[in-house]
């Protein structure tokens, strides 16, 4: 059981430090968290490869200007030393074409120990 709290608080960290950096908009440091042959599928499209996914997500920054990304309800759906899949909700708000907007839908991410650090494998946002 210690195991698996340790496990949850590190795995909470690591989706915390990625929300951290998302709404930092910096896509340099957010793409250390993004596995090379990681997999993500947005509204707008789906995703393939960490190159792929860094140019979605730094176009997504260019079009959403101060951009506040944030995520609850968090639910580990399975956890284990290398792999781990996680659900939640996520509320985003910024300017668009100069109009304040916000969105609001579900997460799902698929999380794997590489080399001894975690990184995404798979992202999945629906609205």
């Amino acid at each position: 059981m210690e195991e698996t709290e340790s496990l949850g608080v590190e795995l909470d960290a690591f989706m915390a430090e990625y929300g951290k950096l998302t709404n930092a908009h910096d896509v340099g440091r957010l793409r250390e968290l993004i596995a090379d042959d990681a997999s993500y599928w947005f509204t707008d499209g789906s995703y393939e490869g960490v190159e792929a996914i860094a140019d979605a997500v730094q176009r997504t920054f260019d079009e959403i200007r101060d951009e506040v990304y944030t995520i609850s309800d968090l639910r580990w759906v399975h956890v284990s030393a290398d792999f781990a899949v996680v659900r939640y909700r996520f509320h985003w708000a910024g300017l668009v074409d100069g109009q304040q907007r916000e969105g609001r839908g579900r997460g799902t991410n698929a999380l794997a120990r590489r080399n001894g650090r975690w990184q995404m494998l798979h992202e999945h946002l629906s609205t």
